[in-house]
């Protein structure tokens, strides 16, 4: 049997497979934030396609943390009822879920909700959405959000929380020169800029108990220049596997305009040598690192899965864009039809979300 299908335990969740389904944003949610059932049937779609770990779209963690329309929420108790019914139709379909808990910063959705959207520091003129400097005691305020959210996603009966530090919003913008050129505790060195990073996964932590898996998702580099570099992501990961992480998923890039190295890739991978975006940063990190790592980023072919996991760059193999397009992807290559995913990374799928229809591949001609 291929290693990608073997079963693992990440501290106390058992998993069928190495499959993880990236986070993104489904556009599904009700206007308050909460989980509707269209929502819940595409999160349960996955759990029989397959998949041994679906992780959410992100869930903002207190209402100026909203990164935009039709965005799931864990900010209030109100909550609580969908996301219960999302945990359990992914249980009862076989599956596993995280919730992402997540907040946008200076990406907040101002334009919606009428708060002011906060950062490490204030906008950087022409380059970055109007945001202000968060004070100390607004930082503590967060990091107590970020615990009460993942209270909320084990009461609701989720597997695991994922923290999000990645792709430019808050936390990703604290760690990034980039965005982050504060001259107090929580800017300068890489350790200074992680401070806030380590404080949120100290609250989770504190708030949900040592047994329950407590994951993170981590640029490899932001791809900007004077961003976040590889360098500085391992000395992240090692403080973040000292403060007892469960697991670090490996994305890249920014919402930040950064052209051919965005978050969100275009461009057929024509090639298995063109695929996993971050293979490079991952083998530095399974050289240096002992906590799980999951990645993500271009990665298309069984192959190519395959040789990531046996080669140790990678523990799991997280899709985003492939399951979109064909969320029984896993469940087709364990019945050895191994033809590579139909996703072509063209992003239309993001045509339906800003137009209030949800997540869908709607090039999709039939089962692929």
């Amino acid at each position: 049997m291929p290693k990608l299908f073997e079963k693992t335990e990440i501290k106390s969740m058992e998993l069928a497979n190495r499959f993880v389904r990236s986070a993104t944003w489904e556009g599904m949610a009700g206007t308050d934030g909460s989980c509707t059932q269209g929502l819940i049937d595409v999160t349960a779609g996955l759990a029989e396609g397959g998949v041994g770990l679906i992780i959410t779209g992100h869930a903002y963690v207190s209402p100026e943390g909203q990164a935009g329309p039709w965005q799931i929420g864990v900010h209030s108790d109100e909550m609580l009822p969908g996301l219960t019914r999302m945990a359990a139709a992914v249980h009862g379909a076989g599956g596993k879920i995280a919730l992402q808990i997540a907040h946008a910063g200076c990406y907040g959705f101002a334009s919606g909700t009428g708060i002011e959207a906060v950062g490490p520091s204030p906008c950087i003129a022409e380059k970055t959405p109007t945001c202000r400097e968060l004070t100390h005691e607004e930082i503590g305020a967060i990091c107590a959000a970020f615990g009460r959210a993942a209270v909320r996603a084990k009461e609701a009966g989720f597997d695991a929380v994922q923290i999000h530090s990645a792709h430019g919003y808050l936390l990703s913008e604290f760690l990034s020169p980039f965005f982050n050129r504060r001259n107090d505790e929580y800017g300068g060195s890489i350790e200074n800029r992680a401070r806030i990073v380590l404080k949120v996964l100290h609250s989770v932590r504190s708030a949900v108990g040592e047994d329950y898996p407590v994951l993170i998702k981590l640029n490899s580099q932001d791809f900007i220049d004077g961003g976040l570099a590889v360098e500085e992501m391992l000395v992240v990961a090692s403080l973040l596997e000292k403060a007892g992480v469960d697991a670090i998923e490996m994305s890249g890039g920014t919402i930040y305009a950064s052209g051919e190295y965005s978050a969100i890739r275009t461009g057929v991978l024509s090639k298995p040598e063109e695929e996993g975006y971050y293979r490079d940063a991952a083998a530095r990190f399974k050289a240096a690192l002992s906590v799980p790592l999951m990645l993500v980023g271009g990665v298309r072919s069984f192959e190519v899965a395959e040789a990531l996991v046996n080669d140790g760059k990678a523990d799991y193999i997280s899709l985003c864009r492939p399951l979109i397009r064909e969320p029984g992807l896993v469940n087709r290559w364990r019945s050895g039809d191994r033809r590579k995913a139909g996703c072509l990374s063209e992003n239309a799928c993001f045509g339906p979300l800003m137009k209030g229809e949800g997540l869908c591949c709607p090039i999709k001609k039939g089962e692929v």
